[in-house]
């Protein structure tokens, strides 16, 4: 479990997120939804402790990192796994190096354990085989997989994911989606997710979480969206006509 107590963070003048108090649960996927400049990736940015919140904590199953020194903070990352927004895969390296790397840079398994890691989790994510490809000969979705390989190759007992679905086709999209939530449910970790995709949401919102200039303007289930009437998030999430239909429907 993930708690956010009273966070703050500003950049000069400008005061991006405003005292947000939130709890992410484990074994589930835990959205972040917004608009754009609504504070979704500044507040990732300081789960993963890329930015130092200004004020408020941030806790990792009771361990509130702010009174931490150096190393117990890094210890604690270490347990991080993270699916970027454009996968960050580096073009250089195999398939297999890709997924090796953190292995490599935060672990001391033997080359054969590591092997046997990397292996396990491209089984896992159904990309048995593509270990000496490259990334520019993957597809976008291929990708994706790589990238969540690469971010469960650790164990991590925390999963973060900045637009899973970015670029990617509804069909691939649902893909993705479901080997999320698959894995976090099989690994017991707590995943937390920004996404603008209200596919995903009312797929596998386990919790959802909207911000709105800066504030937590709502929290619930994927259930309770379709029951908002009114406001701010009822403006964002029926401005798909997905989800129109699907509020319709669920009202008859």
């Amino acid at each position: 479990m993930i708690e956010m107590i009273d966070l703050k963070k500003s950049f000069g003048s400008q005061q991006v997120l405003k005292g947000i108090t939130a709890t992410f649960e484990t074994g589930k996927c835990n959205l972040i939804i917004g608009k754009s400049g609504s504070g979704k990736t500044v507040t990732l940015k300081c789960l993963v402790g890329l930015f130092d919140q200004d004020e408020g904590s941030i806790l990792y199953d009771g361990r509130d990192t702010g009174k931490m020194d150096f190393n117990t903070r890094k210890s604690i990352r270490q347990e991080f796994g993270m699916l970027f927004q454009g996968t960050a895969l580096f073009d250089s390296m195999t398939v297999e190096e890709n997924i090796r790397f953190p292995l490599d840079m935060f672990t001391s398994k033997s080359d054969s354990e590591k092997a046997d890691r990397v292996n396990f989790c491209l089984k896992r994510v159904n990309m048995t085989g593509t270990n000496k490809k490259f990334p520019s000969e993957l597809s976008g979705g291929m990708k994706k997989r790589v990238g969540i390989a690469r971010a469960i190759v650790n164990n991590p007992k925390y999963l973060f994911c900045d637009e899973p679905n970015s670029g990617l086709d509804p069909k691939t999209s649902l893909v993705v989606d479901e080997l999320i939530q698959e894995i976090t449910q099989e690994y017991n970790m707590t995943t937390v997710i920004n996404t603008h995709d209200m596919n995903s949401v009312m797929g596998f919102g386990d919790k959802v979480i909207f911000l709105h200039e800066g504030f937590k303007y709502w929290e619930g289930t994927k259930e309770e969206i379709l029951q908002i009437t009114s406001g701010e998030l009822f403006d964002f999430i029926f401005a798909s006509d997905f989800l129109k239909d699907l509020r319709l429907r669920a009202k008859y």
